[in-house]
């Protein structure tokens, strides 16, 4: 069982050398940060906003050459939308800022939920299959992140590629007594069972609601870890039936296959935290039973249609898609927006606030081309206050350094910078009509390159130019191949199989059916051409099976 391999549970995915899983020291003391183990490891020096605590704690991540984030991922039926962008761009900044200006290798693991009721529902409408909507979905996802330019996860892990290693977590908590199976194949987890351990992130866990007369609940606020089968829809054996996880219970495996019972970070938007994000506390803490899974939780704050006190959401279908907002603004011009304001706070869309986002973006590569013209010589000014410009720099260099260690405060960090660039155009303006005065091309130089430095940090080219998203071309065409790829494997394996028939009789078959693997090997060439290659494995005679068959029981 999967409780068993202690340890030794991330090592599939990871090498143990990563030194994952620190140690947990002294407890906090504080009302609301009563009993938060300060975990013992490796101080990053930034100060972060843990809502395990509701204040603001030291960063301190069990090594800082493998600080382990675990991410949650999109639920693939539909394109994603501008909120779903905020939320990410806002995290990848972060990631950014601790990788590269705190020194922290950050190892990113995001669970992609392919399989989940609104899949399956979108599937049926589609008449498509529920792992050909979730492929499309996924990989348009993907490219959307891309051209925001999210950096991707060091891995990304599916469910349906999981549910082994799910249903053993499930066993491992039935096995320590939290969570019961039923007659009708469902498993809930017990939260009585929890006792007052329950609701770290909220405090108090609100009510349940209300349950349907034919629930084989044993309380209400119990909660799914294995759904039974419902007609018409994939599902998977178990040793409670035939069915599918429950949507808590992925994320808690995923993340415990790669960091085991302990995770420095763990990243959502702020509606996760109850309750997805509670139950996984609760589901991992007594599967590994240990005081403390997760030591930092971080959340960001939605996205609102200005005017209005709701969040951008496909429910409230108010939402614009990441394609079509990127006809109008580039991904550059999204992220110092999502800059201008702190992760954790909800932020307005509005034409208006992206125009200032850009003119900003504008005003600072303006500056940077009339810093360059001028060491270049082809920007006259008087004599420059060479030493009021290094005082500056060093004195924003040393603001911006201590907004970022400050639970990320990217708007001060972004107002030093602007403040600094404020400063070095009542320079360059001072134009005068005769021959210039001593020059100063260093000190210029040296703001660029920070100005520069700053924006790469954070993912922001200052180039000027306007990335324009396509159509979904490229997603339709991965999905197209895939069908392509998927529908070759069914005939190679036909071709193959020849059951229990004599071996004269499967002499003759593979002779009668070798014209089939001529085409799939003919298929395979050609597709190598393009650049597409099917790597297979070894497939005996008279057996099916090889990589990519993602044929589910009862899908």
């Amino acid at each position: 069982m999967l409780r068993k391999l202690g340890t030794r549970f991330g090592a599939q995915l990871l090498p143990a050398t990563l030194g994952l899983g620190p140690g947990l020291g002294r407890k906090v003391s504080g009302a609301r940060g009563q009993g938060w183990l300060q975990p013992a490891g490796h101080d990053t020096g930034v100060k972060v906003y843990n809502s395990l605590t509701r204040r603001k704690d030291p960063l301190i991540v069990g090594s800082a050459d493998a600080t382990s984030w675990y991410s949650c991922g999109p639920t693939v039926y539909d394109h994603a939308h501008l909120g779903h962008a905020c939320s990410y761009v806002r995290f990848d900044i972060i990631r950014r800022i601790l990788t590269r200006v705190f020194g922290c290798n950050i190892i990113m693991v995001m669970g992609i939920t392919d399989v989940d009721d609104k899949i399956i529902k979108r599937a049926n409408e589609m008449n498509i299959s529920p792992a050909s909507l979730a492929s499309l979905y996924e990989e348009d996802f993907k490219q959307d992140m891309a051209a925001l330019k999210v950096l991707p996860p060091t891995v990304y892990l599916r469910v349906t590629e999981n549910i082994p290693q799910i249903i053993s977590f499930i066993e491992g908590i039935i096995a320590n007594g939290h969570a019961y199976s039923t007659e009708k194949g469902n498993v809930y987890f017990d939260l009585q069972s929890r006792g007052d351990k329950y609701g770290k992130l909220v405090g108090v866990a609100p009510g349940p609601v209300a349950e349907p007369g034919d629930s084989d609940k044993r309380h209400a606020s119990d909660f799914a870890l294995w759904k039974a089968a419902k007609p018409q829809e994939m599902f998977w054996a178990s040793p409670w039936g035939n069915g599918r996880p429950g949507w808590h219970i992925e994320c808690s495996t995923i993340s415990s296959l790669v960091f085991g019972s302990q995770l420095d970070i763990h990243s959502g938007g702020i509606d996760l935290a109850f309750p997805h994000h509670e139950n996984e506390i609760a589901q991992c803490e007594v599967f590994h039973q240990c005081e403390q899974w997760g030591n930092y939780f971080l959340h960001s704050g939605h996205l609102h249609v200005k005017g209005k006190e709701e969040k951008m959401s496909k429910s409230l279908k108010n939402y614009i898609t990441i394609k079509d907002f990127l006809k109008t603004f580039s991904p550059d011009v999204f992220r110092l927006f999502c800059m201008r304001s702190s992760y954790r706070s909800a932020i307005d869309y509005s034409s208006s606030s992206m125009l200032e986002a850009k003119r900003l973006l504008l005003a600072t590569a303006t500056f940077v081309q009339d810093a360059r013209a001028y060491m270049k010589g082809q920007l006259a000014c008087g004599p420059i206050r060479e030493d009021v410009l290094w005082e500056r720099l060093s004195h924003t260099k040393a603001a911006v350094k201590a907004a970022l260690a400050d639970d990320f405060d990217t708007p001060g960090a972004v107002d030093a910078i602007m403040d600094l660039i404020h400063h070095g155009n009542r320079q360059l303006q001072l134009v005068t009509k005769g021959p210039g005065g001593p020059r100063s091309p260093a000190v210029f130089g040296s703001i660029v390159s920070y100005i520069e430095q700053f924006f790469e940090t954070v993912g922001i080219s200052l180039a000027d130019r306007q990335f324009v998203s396509g159509d979904s071309s490229s997603a339709t065409l991965y999905s197209v191949v895939e069908e392509l790829v998927r529908f070759r494997l069914k005939v190679r394996q036909f071709a193959l199989a020849t059951g229990e028939a004599s071996r004269e009789a499967r002499r003759q078959q593979l002779l009668e059916r070798q014209p089939l693997l001529e085409a799939c090997d003919t298929l395979r060439q050609d597709l190598a051409a393009h650049g597409i290659r099917i790597k297979e494995q070894h497939i005996h005679m008279g057996t099916a099976g090889s990589e990519g068959d993602d044929h589910k029981p009862g899908s």
